[in-house]
């Protein structure tokens, strides 16, 4: 599957922004489609995952309460939006898919190009 990351831009501490990840090619319920980010000089983290059927989800401490994976089938979209954000989300955004419910970036095998998200306080 190939994917394409959306809706990154630059915004002020406590506004929102939502993300995009429009995937082509069939997706099987059985997939779990993540949305990670890097800030510079930093590691890649994960921010939040959703399986494709069933729609379950998992967040980063982070984020949780801030943050909101979703997924359109009919659109092959899976969307972030955040709320709140703060300047230490800043960084920038990769959604990928993989096989496993997890959290660690080895685990995804499609990644997206990356939007950049900035917060400024």
């Amino acid at each position: 599957v190939q994917l394409q990351a959306s809706g990154g831009g630059l915004v002020q501490a406590g506004g929102s922004l939502r993300l995009s990840c429009a995937a082509s090619g069939r997706i099987f319920s059985s997939k779990v489609m993540g949305w990670f980010r890097q800030a510079p000089a930093k590691e890649r983290e994960f921010v939040a995952a959703i399986r494709w059927g069933v729609g379950t989800t998992r967040y980063a401490d982070s984020v949780k309460g801030r943050f909101t994976i979703s997924r359109d089938k009919s659109e092959n979209t899976v969307l972030l939006q955040m709320n709140s954000l703060k300047p230490e989300d800043t960084a920038v955004y990769y959604c990928a898919a993989g096989n496993q419910y997890g959290t660690m970036w080895n685990e995804y095998d499609s990644w997206g190009q990356g939007t950049l998200v900035t917060v400024s306080s």
